[in-house]
């Protein structure tokens, strides 16, 4: 597991997010462990302002490139509710492990998850996309019943 340091995360994404675990856990048995993750993540937030959020802080629909530790490859991932998620544009749920694991950190950043084949550690190397510091926080993301 991962340190249990605070991680940010703005008010309008916890807004979202809350709403979508309380849905999630009403519609989506499948995903209960996946929310009770995103779930356990949410309560240890410090909750910030989106004006006040740093540019290398991983907010939703943020696009960051992570290197894995373990093998050295990077890859670049966008994180986005269940709704918006495409393996194949490298859209990725912040139900997903890995969503769930960036959101809220920043920059630099080394995190740790258990995953069913070991211990998996990546790097955030750079935040290539924020909304909030671009100025285009999506209005109204969506968050439609969790496939």
């Amino acid at each position: 597991m991962r340190a249990r340091r605070p991680i940010l995360i703005t008010q309008e994404d916890m807004a979202r997010l809350r709403e979508l675990v309380r849905q999630g856990r009403l519609t989506a048995r499948r995903d209960a462990d996946h929310l009770a993750g995103l779930d356990q993540e949410l309560a240890r937030a410090e909750v910030v302002a989106s004006g006040e959020v740093s540019a290398d802080v991983v907010t939703m629909h943020s696009t960051v490139r992570v290197r894995e530790l373990d093998g050295g490859t990077s890859a670049v991932y966008t994180i986005v509710f269940p709704v918006d998620a495409d393996l194949a544009r490298n859209r990725i749920s912040v139900l997903a492990p890995i969503g769930t694991a960036l959101i809220g950190y920043r920059a630099g950043d080394l995190i740790e998850w258990a995953t069913p084949g070991g211990t998996k550690r990546l790097q955030i190397e750079d935040i290539l996309f924020q909304p909030e510091a671009a100025g285009a926080v999506p209005a109204g993301a969506a968050m439609e019943a969790i496939p």
